[in-house]
């Protein structure tokens, strides 16, 4: 077992659930362990350390490597440490054909890993990076609303290029969908259900509404494509309405997923659904579940640093992903930023996580040769 590796079997196995999803399980919930974990060898490699405040008892972990000489560029490689809900047995990483399987293994321990052995190897060696300013940004919070990435956007600090980690199968992601969550609620009038000719139903009502998202709406949206990420798209996740069999429901309700393209903002987004729910004589409310903006990102990938690192990455051309990162709220902050790190999507979430540690390997040698590249 080699270092990289080894650092993420001790990753995968300190659970890091984030607290919105399992807020009564103090010892497996919030990422501060992990912050922990790596603060201990950070110090021992003589790496600067800094912690940023976002939430109550969490806090973003930056570690710096100082370079050589005069800072000409500062770097960012941003994977998140928190992870989704898992039983106590996959927080026990077994290696087996090559795969290192537990929560977190893929999204993104995996790049946690990668990043962080990388920073650290390159503090050891005699010709460490001359100009370059490397920090490490372990975020908190990136499953849930992403308050670390946000939190970092909205600071004072500053960088030329942040890379940050998700399973993207090595390959340079320049460009991602946004996402919109809303709610959707139709009212009716509660009768007896011996009488439903007393009433007006609500979950009816709604039924029409979902039948509308999914039929002539989302053709509407496939109409629409941009080279790198194809058409927004619209999924209808959950549906709540009524109480009992026999009342006539009087209010029912939708919760729905929007992603969006480079372009497109909640406001408009909100102006299209309610014109299209109008024209169909559709009477809905509609109220954001998240509260904040989650835009798409889509950065240039001409700009001269990209272009660096899609060579040390072997890629010809960037890729762009259906799925939201830490890299929007970033680059919002005005940070240039694309999404990188070993694994799968597809892995991702699932009751049998695992990472190729070929892919683990691979990605340390590409961070490696572009972070000791020359400006």
């Amino acid at each position: 077992m080699n270092a990289v590796t080894k650092l993420l079997r001790d990753l995968v196995a300190i659970p890091s659930i984030n607290p919105a999803f399992a807020s009564g399980d103090k010892k497996r919930t919030g990422e501060e362990r992990v912050a922990q974990h790596l603060v201990g060898i950070a110090k021992h490699h003589g790496l600067d350390i800094a912690r940023q405040p976002v939430l109550p008892g969490r806090r973003n972990l930056l570690v710096t490597l100082r370079p050589v000489g005069k800072v000409q560029r500062r770097i960012l490689l941003a994977p998140h440490l928190d992870v989704v809900p898992a039983a106590d047995c996959q927080f026990k990483p077994v290696i087996k054909n090559n795969r290192l399987h537990g929560r977190g293994a893929c999204d993104t321990k995996g790049c946690v890993a990668a990043f962080f052995h990388v920073l650290c190897r390159l503090s050891k060696q005699k010709q460490r990076p001359r100009y370059t300013e490397i920090t490490f940004v372990g975020l908190v919070d990136e499953e849930c609303n992403q308050a670390g990435s946000r939190a970092f956007g909205r600071s004072e600090l500053k960088a030329d290029l942040a890379i940050v980690g998700e399973p993207t199968m090595l390959r340079v992601v320049t460009a991602h969908k946004g996402d919109l969550w809303w709610r959707l609620e139709t009212r009716g009038k509660a009768a007896h259900g011996a009488k439903p000719e007393l009433g007006r139903n609500a979950v009816h009502a709604m039924a029409h509404v979902v039948d509308l998202l999914e039929t002539k709406y989302a053709a509407q949206l496939k109409k629409r494509s941009h080279p790198l990420l194809g058409s927004p798209t619209i999924n209808v996740g959950v549906m709540r309405g009524g109480t009992q069999p026999n009342i006539v429901p009087d209010h029912c309700a939708i919760d729905i997923d929007r992603r969006t393209l480079p372009g497109e903002t909640g406001a408009s987004v909100r102006r299209e659904l309610s014109k299209i729910l109008r024209a169909h004589k559709h009477h809905v409310q509609m109220m954001d579940l998240k509260g904040v903006d989650s835009l798409p990102l889509e950065t240039d990938p001409n700009l001269p640093l990209v272009r660096q690192f899609m060579r040390a990455a072997r890629c010809s051309k960037p890729r762009g992903v259906d799925f939201f990162t830490d890299a929007s709220p970033i680059a919002t902050g005005g940070i240039p930023a694309l999404v990188f790190g070993p694994g799968n999507i597809a892995q991702a979430h699932t009751d049998n996580e695992w990472l190729d540690l070929k892919q683990l390997d691979r990605a340390t040698a590409i961070l490696a040769r572009f972070l000791q590249s020359q400006p």
